[in-house]
């Protein structure tokens, strides 16, 4: 007889409307060892957000009720620490960079595959429990990265960041010069790889991080393209 108790399973807020999709991706996480609270709609997974203790949400981002981003502020709004995994249709890549844009952690776009989403799922988990580093401050440049508060900062005022973007630029600064390819980014960074994940979602972030930094008058450090390998951070 098992024992398990089924709320000691990792708990995925599943917010699909199409129902086939959705009992394939429910039943294929459950027989994975997660614990899995299906929505259909905006209004059903942020009641489920409310009132029960979440591990990650899966966030389809076409939904009946209202566009999913919506969903999406109310949970950054909320707690900025609940993973969300975006879903977007193949043709939907403004939807999909503007999820980032709000802080959604990955990306998977419609058809996938229940394996894929379960390592997704995995990755991202693996990456938002990982322990905080021993240093506390990293200093490169004009930049402070506070690795406590996970905050970068410039002359002492905080620069907004998605907490990917954040782990980009805590992974860059690290090692100022080193050069990383996509594929090493996406599995210090992102806990993920191109068998999972596009890497081109490296690129997007670095776009919008490289944004930033300039809005906020750094200039120094900045994030060096290495042509058809990947990235460094250059004093």
């Amino acid at each position: 007889m098992n024992s398990e108790n089924p709320h000691d399973r990792p708990a995925v807020v599943l917010v699909e409307d199409e129902p086939d999709l959705a009992a394939m991706a429910r039943d294929f996480l459950v027989r994975e060892g997660f614990r899995v609270l299906p929505a259909a709609d905006v209004r059903a997974g942020l009641h489920l957000v409310e009132t029960e203790r979440v591990d990650l949400v899966v966030l389809d981002l076409g939904l009946p009720d209202g566009n999913g981003l919506d969903l999406l502020r109310a949970v950054r709004g909320r707690d900025d620490a609940v993973p969300v995994i975006v879903v977007t249709g193949r043709g939907e890549e403004a939807d999909r960079v503007v999820g980032l844009e709000l802080g959604a952690d990955d990306y998977v776009v419609k058809p996938y595959s229940p394996r894929e989403l379960a390592a997704r799922i995995r990755a991202v988990l693996r990456r938002s429990t990982a322990p905080a580093p021993a240093t506390t401050a990293i200093r490169v440049g004009g930049l402070v990265i506070d690795t406590s508060a996970r905050e970068v900062r410039r002359a002492g005022t905080p620069i907004a960041l998605t907490p990917r973007e954040y782990g980009l630029v805590e992974f860059l600064a690290a090692t100022p010069g080193q050069t990383f390819s996509r594929e090493q980014l996406l599995d210090n960074v992102w806990g993920s790889s191109s068998r999972w994940q596009a890497p081109s979602t490296v690129d997007e972030h670095v776009y919008r991080v490289r944004r930033k930094l300039l809005a906020a008058g750094v200039t120094e450090p900045r994030i060096t393209t290495v042509r058809g390998f990947g990235y460094r951070m250059d004093l």
